[in-house]
């Protein structure tokens, strides 16, 4: 592999891992989880080796060997290698507020992003990178060369696609616990009553851009969970939105979907059900009952 390669893949990487921070951190996110993605994208950096001849010679344990990595982040960094792909950086992006997602880019700022937002309609990484070209950029932002250049740049390593080195497809993540999955929607549900979570406006089906949904980050059972109340068309037709709730779990291969309601028929009729594993909510609830002290 020639060595001009070598450091795209790694910078290539090393720039994700920057741009998960900053989206984690207009989120609010755990400050040690935002320092975790900022720490390896400088390790990434100053690595004389490339991370694709690590995976290939040493697997999965020599990433996880080097420092600032750990599981979560050599896990992420195998899936990259393997697709071109970080799922947890696609969904951000998405969920993002549109002006905290401009402003995240060196060189807009948050003046700047509101602007490119109300006044051109701009609401992604993709469409900012084409008003950088026709002109537009330049003409609302009174933007310079030199600014416009590396602002150019910053989008190009960020919405870069690399090809595949290794064969393999994704690996997904473990199926987490029930038990875990249960219990993050119960503290997400509790914090969102009590005031306690940060609110964001979310892109979709919010013509007002009204801030209403809280978010949660937060660890369990060796992932990294967010959870949102959902914002699905359908989920508005229902109105389910305050039921209705949307759990992503990332153990650092590729993340996980879940979705937990409030079960309305059958043996668990009233109970919180996570979709698609009813039979696992069953026997944790008949197990919970079984130790539940007596009155």
């Amino acid at each position: 592999m020639e060595a001009s390669r070598v450091d795209s893949l790694n910078a290539d990487i090393a720039a994700r891992f920057d741009e998960i921070a900053q989206l984690l951190e207009v989120r609010q996110a755990d400050r040690y989880r935002v320092d975790a993605y900022r720490r390896g994208a400088a390790a990434l950096r100053e690595l004389g080796r490339p991370v694709a001849d690590i995976l290939r010679h040493e697997g999965l344990e020599g990433l996880e060997r080097l420092p600032a990595i750990g599981v979560i982040l050599a896990r992420a960094i195998r899936a990259f290698v393997e697709t071109g792909r970080l799922p947890m950086l696609d969904r951000l992006r998405r969920q993002t507020d549109a002006v905290a997602l401009l402003a995240s880019v060196p060189g807009i700022g948050d003046r700047l992003a509101a602007q490119l937002h109300h006044h051109l309609g701009i609401d992604s990484l993709e469409a900012l990178e084409t008003a950088a070209y026709d002109g537009r950029l330049e003409e609302t932002g009174g933007i310079g060369t030199k600014r416009l250049t590396a602002i150019r740049d910053s989008l190009a390593r960020r919405l870069a696609r690399v090809h595949t080195v290794a064969p393999a497809g994704p690996e997904l993540s473990p199926q987490p616990d029930v038990a875990d999955v249960l219990a993050v929607d119960r503290e997400y549900r509790r914090r969102a009553a009590d005031g306690s979570l940060p609110i964001i406006a979310p892109r979709r089906f919010n013509p007002e851009h009204r801030a209403w949904l809280p978010i949660l980050h937060t660890r369990r059972g060796g992932g990294e969970y967010t959870a949102l109340f959902s914002n699905t068309q359908r989920a508005h037709e229902l109105g389910r939105t305050r039921d209705w709730v949307v759990l992503y779990v990332d153990a650092g291969m590729g993340e996980r979907r879940y979705t937990v309601v409030t079960a309305r028929v059958g043996a668990l009729a009233g109970k919180r059900v996570v979709r698609g594993r009813e039979a696992e909510c069953l026997e944790y609830y008949r197990h919970r009952g079984r130790h539940r002290p007596a009155a």
